[in-house]
């Protein structure tokens, strides 16, 4: 065989040797997220997406040697989104729930919440008890969505506006459609800390957890899970807490301890 003809072959075969390997490094992992969710994924004022939620995922592609695409979807899509496998993963503040874990999968959480209570700071509602015959604002199928229709009848709040996302609400409710916007603490607190017409009045005490969410018992799950552990034992995590936070999270809480998986 000529020495040209074997440099061939050998070439040949380096190609077909690094094809897989290759193949493996292009493999994209698609987010759908519901952009406009400060401070978990939002656009900022150069037009760039950013957030909490845009880095930890962001992280977990470079550990797993795969890209990161974000897809934009309202967050009461996200869940037929990813069991129909039109994404291969979700985030956006999504609470763990026993109701969903029927249906999807999760990977460990990594933020503790609760809800919230927002309102004009010049309205004169100081907390629940003031939305009494009000209207009140609400992200359609959120936990926020969840708590209001379970606790209507006590705190007697006359009607529930339902939004896809926070800035059509704060629209409402600065415009006087809506007395107050009931939604997930950490985006309010990080929403109004600039904005002094708006206050938030009231935490309402949920004990949730966000995660990342799957198709049911896909195996990516296994590997971002695996992926958020590196990265909690690193201080990774803690890190991107401060970055968006202001101070890194507190021990004992989700963002900085290894937990498992969560199961029915």
């Amino acid at each position: 065989m000529k020495i040209a003809t074997i440099f061939k072959a050998l070439s040949m075969a380096g190609v077909l040797a690094l094809s897989p390997l290759a193949a493996a490094q292009a493999e994209t992992i698609n987010v759908g997220a519901n952009i406009g969710n400060v401070p978990w994924e939002f656009e900022n004022a150069e037009g760039k997406i950013v957030g909490f939620e845009i880095d930890l995922m962001s992280e977990v592609g470079k550990r797993l040697g795969m890209d990161v695409k974000f897809t934009n979807i309202p967050f009461a899509g996200l869940f037929a989104a990813v069991q129909s496998g039109q994404i291969d993963a979700a985030v956006s503040s999504i609470t763990i729930t026993k109701k969903r874990l029927e249906s999807v999968t999760f990977a460990q959480p990594y933020y503790d919440s609760d809800q919230s209570l927002t309102v004009k700071a010049d309205s004169g509602i100081e907390n629940l008890a003031g939305m009494e015959g009000k209207i009140v604002g609400v992200d359609t199928g959120s936990t926020g969505d969840i708590w209001v229709t379970e606790h209507q009848g006590e705190t007697k709040i006359a009607t529930v506006n339902k939004y896809e996302g926070l800035q059509p609400a704060m629209l409402d409710l600065q415009a006087g459609r809506i007395a107050g916007y009931i939604s997930d603490i950490p985006a309010l607190l990080y929403y109004v800390k600039d904005k002094p017409q708006f206050k938030v009045v009231e935490r309402i005490k949920t004990t949730e957890q966000y995660s990342v969410m799957f198709a049911k018992d896909a195996p990516l799950a296994g590997k971002v899970n695996e992926a958020i552990t590196a990265m909690k034992q690193d201080g990774t995590l803690a890190t991107i807490h401060e970055n968006w936070f202001g101070a890194k999270p507190d021990d004992g809480l989700a963002t900085s301890t290894v937990l498992d998986m969560p199961k029915l």
